[in-house]
């Protein structure tokens, strides 16, 4: 088995277990990775807000820090809130610059709380030169260049005035935005431009978002991945945990990390042939399965408690040649690629599918069908899932 990325989380704790090193821990348990902390502060906290904020002393801070990297090391940094100005700079001088350090320029809580005084703000400056990355939301960026920032032209310029002045890529996040469509933009010190744009999640199941969002790029850049992917995988873990949320709370309640999965390659879902539809609706619902997918009388899929799908699929027109077994990647393109190098031959590459998927599907040596897929939230959370 790999050696997990080790991600050294800096930042606050969040009593309310919704985002802070709570969120951070959790994002990066869930995506295979090793966290170790050093807190900058203590909150009081829940989903209605911030009742206290107690910064820790600047020399503790570095005293974590210390001891994890010079005893277990670090494959990739994510910083959160600071909790001071002289723990900015203190931590600017004191981190190592040969790994990776994803910066998440907190300054106000979902609830609206203010978690960074003028001063610490303009601290971050030299956190921002030593960092590879930089997430700020909307407002964060607007505090950041020091003006309104509305249109998606304005955020892309805001953006890359970051860049430049602090040579380290941007990734403006849209969550604040307006409209129907999230859009999350990258900019890098070069100019290079990344947009990705995603219908808008309702909820308010939105604490820790920003926080989850940096922890799991800081898993994939600590696995070696390039910076573009490992934000895209990035928003898909944040997207599907926010699916997952649980609901808890009267205000900005937390996500659901425990339920958002993983997307390295797995063994996820099983699609399973049937003859009689509600005969197998009636089986597998009776075995404890919960079923979030109901094309009455032709498909109906089925989810485990652990999160694994399993599928059935009605053939009218031809006998059922036998099920399928499909495993899913993030990466799915590039793993056919390097499939196909080895010598194994598919029957179909990938290709979008009308459900949502993208599937490649081959044969093993016995004839049994295998697809390879990339699904995201649409395996477990398609639009038409049953409530």
């Amino acid at each position: 088995m790999d050696r997990p990325p080790r991600i050294l989380i800096v930042a606050g704790s969040d009593s309310g277990g919704g985002a802070g090193v709570q969120a951070d821990i959790k994002t990066v348990t869930m995506l295979g990775g090793f966290a170790t902390t050093a807190i900058t502060a203590l909150t009081a906290q829940n989903t209605l807000g911030v009742q206290g904020v107690m910064p820790v002393p600047t020399a503790f801070v570095l005293r974590q820090v210390e001891s994890i990297l010079s005893d277990i090391g670090a494959d990739a940094i994510k910083i959160g809130m600071i909790g001071s100005a002289e723990t900015a700079a203190a931590l600017a001088e004191r981190l190592p610059g040969n790994v990776p350090i994803i910066f998440d320029p907190v300054m106000v809580a979902t609830s609206g709380s203010t978690l960074a005084d003028a001063a610490t703000v303009a601290a971050f400056g030299r956190l921002m030169e030593k960092a590879a990355l930089v997430t700020p939301n909307l407002p964060e960026l607007e505090a950041l260049v020091a003006r309104d920032v509305e249109s998606g032209a304005e955020v892309e310029a805001a953006a890359l005035e970051l860049a430049h002045r602090t040579n380290a890529a941007v990734l403006a996040k849209g969550g604040h935005g307006e409209g129907a469509e999230v859009v999350d933009t990258l900019v890098s010190p070069s100019g290079l431009v990344r947009r990705w744009r995603s219908p808008r999640i309702e909820s308010t199941s939105t604490h820790g978002t920003g926080c989850t969002l940096a922890s799991a790029i800081a898993v994939h850049l600590g696995r070696g991945r390039p910076l573009e992917e490992a934000v895209e995988r990035a928003r898909g873990f944040v997207r599907r945990a926010m699916l997952a949320a649980p609901g808890f709370g009267g205000g900005h309640g937390p996500m659901g990390h425990g339920a958002a999965g993983t997307d390295e390659m797995n063994l996820d879902q099983v699609t399973l042939p049937a003859r009689d539809y509600e005969a197998s609706v009636g089986f597998y619902r009776t075995l404890g399965l919960t079923q979030i997918v109901d094309s009455a009388g032709r498909y109906a899929r089925f989810e485990c408690p652990g999160g694994a799908t399993l599928s059935i699929h009605v053939e009218d027109s031809a006998p059922a040649e036998g099920g399928a077994v499909c495993f899913e990647s993030g990466d799915l393109d590039l793993w056919v690629e390097r499939l196909r190098a080895a010598g194994m031959a598919f029957d179909s590459l990938p290709e979008d599918q009308s459900w949502g998927w993208r599937e490649a599907r081959l044969r093993d040596p016995a004839g049994n069908r295998l697809i390879l897929f990339s699904a995201g939230e649409y395996r477990r959370f398609p639009p038409w899932r049953v409530r």
